[in-house]
C-alpha cells in the first residue's frame, strides 16, 4: 500500500515532520504558502532574537554551527541554522513553494458511519487499507489563480499558532477602528514589512502599541528608537506579566528550578499515582518558594511597581502558561527617560483622533496603532477543514483545551496528526520528539489506544491545564511537565524514559533536546 504524507507547513515542525517521515520511507510531499522555509522566523521585527537559549532551541543531532557566539542568536542567524537542517538533510526537495493550502477533505466512510467507531479512524490503523480513507488537499498558487488537489493518505499539520489568523480585539458599535482617522495593524502585519519600510511607516508618528508580550515589547522599543522623546511610544496592555531581565535569577539558572524531574515533582500530573500525588501536595511550599524566589530577582531588577506593572499572578503560573519572555534591554531605562509611556487599562475603544482609556477623561492622541494582541491558531485550525463535523471536532468546546491525544491526534479525525499547536518553553524540542513519536506510529511501532480511552486521557490533561495556567488554558502549555509529558511519548515508542546517567543526575539535571538524540 502506497503511503504518501501531506505535511502543510515548511516551518520548524514541517521540516521535522519530513525528516522523520523519510526515515520511514514514507513519500511526504510538504505544502508551503511561503516562497522559503522557516516559519515564523522567515520574517520578524528587525531586533527579535530567540527566548530561549540556542542550548535548548536546536534540533538534537544538528547542533548550531561555531560562528553563532550569543546565546540567544538573532532571527538571520535562526533561519539561516533551519536552512542549514534542510540542506544537510536533504529536505528542500521534498517542499512545494508558494502553495496555499486552501482547504482539506477527507474522502471515505460517512459522518455517520464514522460515529460508532470505538478505534482511531475505524482499526486504530494510521493507514487502514479496509476503510480506504484518504484526504484531498487543495491547494492554490500564491502567484496565480490555478488550484490543484493532491490526494493523500495521511495528512500532517505543521501550520503553528502564531501567524496567519490574528485574534483582533472586539469593540462596541462606533467604538472600533472603523472611527479612526489613523491607521490600525496588527504586529503581523509590521512583522511583515521590510526592515526600512517599517522604519518608515513609524518615522515621526505617535505610536501606540497595543499588548505586553514580546512581540509588543520589541515593537515599542523600535518605535522609541525611531522617534525618542519627540513622540513617545505609549505601550497600552491589560495585563502585567513577569517577563523576565534574564534566565539566572540570583545567579541561579532557571533550568534548574523548572526543567528537572525534581521540579516536576512538585506538580500534579496527568495519569499520575497516589506516591505522585502525595508528593506534589507535600513539595508545593518549595514550588512556591522557588516561584517567590525568581519574582524577587525580577522586582529588584525592574521597577515593576513604580510603573504599575506588577503582576497578579505567580511566576509559577507564568511558567505554566507559556507566557515566559526576556523584556528588552534598556526597556524601563526607556520608560524612566520618556521614550516609553506604560499605560495600563482593561479595555479601550476608538474615537476620531486617538482612543479612548477606560478610566482617562481625555482621548490619547495617536497615529498608528499596532495590535500585538497574539494570533488565533484553533480558528486557523479550523478553517483547513472542509467537513462542518470536523471542523467542529478540532475546535472542542470553548471551555476545553483543543482535544488532541499526546498534544498531536484528535481521537476522531482519522488519518491526520497535528504538530506544533501546543506550546512549550522550547518549541523546536518538544516538536522533534512529536515527530519522532508520530513517525513511529505510522511505522507501526505501536498502536493508539482506543478512542474512549484517548479522550479520558486528552481530559486529563485538560484538567491539569485548567488547574495550573488558569484562563490560558487554551494555550495547551506543557512546559511545566514537559519530561512527564516526554516520558509518555518515550514509553509509546519503546524508549527508555529516563534518560540521564544516575539518581542524582536524573533528578536535577536539566533535561534538553539532546538526551533525545539517540533512540534507545
Amino acid at each position: 500500500m502506497e503511503r504518501r504524507v501531506a505535511i502543510i507547513g515548511a516551518g520548524i515542525s514541517g521540516l521535522l515532520a519530513c525528516k522523520y517521515s523519510l526515515e520511514k520511507g514514507l513519500r511526504p510531499i510538504v505544502l508551503e504558502a511561503k516562497s522559503s522555509i522557516g516559519g515564523v522566523w522567515t520574517k520578524t521585527v528587525e531586533t527579535t532574537k530567540l527566548q530561549t537559549s540556542k542550548e535548548y532551541f536546536r534540533f538534537s543531532d544538528f547542533a548550531w554551527p561555531s560562528s553563532v557566539e550569543q546565546e540567544f542568536p538573532k532571527q538571520s542567524e535562526v533561519l539561516e541554522y533551519l536552512e542549514s537542517y534542510a540542506r544537510h538533510f536533504d529536505l528542500l526537495r521534498h517542499i512545494k513553494f508558494d502553495s496555499k493550502v486552501i482547504g482539506i477533505d477527507h474522502e471515505g466512510p460517512s459522518d455517520e458511519e464514522m460515529l460508532p467507531w470505538t478505534l482511531w479512524g475505524g482499526t486504530g490503523e494510521p493507514f487502514s487499507p479496509t476503510t480506504s480513507g484518504k484526504w484531498n488537499v487543495s491547494v492554490q498558487d500564491t502567484h496565480g489563480p490555478s488550484t490543484q488537489v493532491y490526494q493523500v493518505e495521511f495528512v500532517i499539520l505543521c501550520i503553528g499558532r502564531f501567524s496567519d489568523v490574528p485574534n483582533i480585539p472586539k469593540f462596541l458599535p462606533d467604538k472600533g477602528p472603523e472611527v479612526f482617522d489613523g491607521k490600525v495593524i496588527h504586529s503581523m502585519d509590521y512583522s511583515a514589512m521590510d526592515y526600512a519600510s517599517a522604519a518608515k511607516f513609524i518615522k515621526g508618528k505617535r505610536v501606540t502599541v497595543v499588548g505586553f508580550q514580546k512581540s509588543a515589547l520589541d515593537i515599542a522599543m523600535e518605535c522609541s528608537t525611531a522617534n525618542g522623546l519627540d513622540h513617545p511610544c505609549t505601550v497600552l496592555y491589560k495585563t502585567s506579566h513577569w517577563n523576565v531581565p534574564n534566565y539566572l535569577p540570583w545567579g541561579v539558572p532557571l533550568a534548574l528550578l523548572y526543567l528537572n524531574r525534581f521540579a516536576e515533582l512538585m506538580i500534579h500530573k496527568p495519569g499520575e499515582g497516589l506516591l505522585l500525588s502525595l508528593l506534589a501536595t507535600m513539595l508545593s511550599p518549595v514550588r512556591w518558594a522557588f516561584s517567590k524566589f525568581v519574582e524577587s530577582y525580577i522586582r529588584w531588577k525592574l521597577p515593576l511597581k513604580k510603573f504599575g506593572a506588577l503582576p497578579e499572578h505567580s511566576f509559577f503560573k507564568e511558567i505554566t502558561s507559556c507566557l515566559t519572555s526576556t523584556v528588552p534591554e534598556d526597556f524601563y531605562d526607556r520608560a524612566q527617560k520618556g521614550s516609553i509611556v506604560l499605560k495600563k487599562s482593561p479595555s479601550f475603544s476608538f474615537c476620531k483622533g486617538g482612543i479612548i482609556i477606560d478610566g482617562e477623561v481625555a482621548p490619547l492622541e495617536t497615529d498608528i496603532v499596532i495590535l500585538a494582541t497574539g494570533f488565533r491558531g484553533d480558528k486557523k485550525l479550523k478553517n483547513l477543514f472542509m467537513s462542518p463535523t470536523f471542523q467542529d471536532y478540532v475546535m472542542g468546546s470553548p471551555t476545553t483545551t483543543v482535544p488532541l491525544y499526546r498534544e498531536c491526534i484528535h481521537p476522531r479525525i482519522p488519518q491526520l496528526a497535528i504538530i506544533g499547536f501546543s506550546e512549550s518553553l522550547s518549541n523546536i524540542y518538544t516538536s522533534e520528539v512529536r515527530c519522532r513519536w508520530l513517525a513511529e506510529l505510522l511505522d507501526g511501532t505501536f498502536k493508539v489506544p482506543s478512542i474512549r480511552e484517548m479522550e479520558e486521557d486528552v481530559m486529563k490533561w485538560d484538567e491539569y491545564m485548567k488547574r495550573y495556567s488558569g484562563q490560558y488554558y487554551r494555550r495547551s502549555c506543557v512546559a511545566a511537565l514537559h519530561i512527564w509529558y516526554n516520558d509518555q511519548l518515550c514509553k509509546d515508542m519503546g524508549w527508555k524514559p529516563k534518560r540521564k546517567n544516575g539518581f542524582l543526575a536524573e533528578l536535577f539535571q536539566p533535561y534538553g533536546p539532546t538526551d533525545y538524540t539517540t533512540l534507545d
